[in-house]
């Protein structure tokens, strides 16, 4: 397990805020706002967690999921979606996201559910 991170979101204020987050606790994050630039994240930076929103213009989640996917198995994905489709969440758990968080969603949480997934780094604080 390690600690590089990967932020997919089209809102950059979400982007800004998880980044900043997970920067003071000792990850290395990278961000995208499309599937596109994740995609490339993916292939150049090998990430060890995915938290990757679902509704993103141009490339859906699913699609992008599956794609990481291919890539590189390994990498783990965490979901966020504002929106409660039950059918794209269980496709996507059964693509491998081991959970997704509804948005808005509860930072601790998501603090608590990376943790768990990465090996985690010194905080910073």
């Amino acid at each position: 397990m390690g600690n590089k991170l990967l932020i997919v979101d089209d809102q950059y204020g979400i982007r800004l805020l998880l980044h900043e987050i997970f920067k003071k606790e000792g990850y290395e994050v990278f961000q995208a706002a499309n599937g596109f630039q994740a995609i490339d994240i993916v292939i150049k930076d090998c990430p060890d967690l995915v938290i990757l929103d679902m509704k993103i213009p141009g490339m859906d989640g699913v699609e992008i999921l599956k794609r990481i996917k291919e890539i590189n198995k390994e990498i783990k994905v965490i979901l966020m979606t504002a929106y409660g489709e039950l059918d794209i969440i269980e496709e996507a758990k059964k693509l491998g996201a081991l959970r997704y968080f509804p948005k808005p969603f509860d930072i601790d949480e998501i603090k608590k559910v990376v943790r768990e997934h990465t090996s985690q780094p010194q905080s910073l604080q």
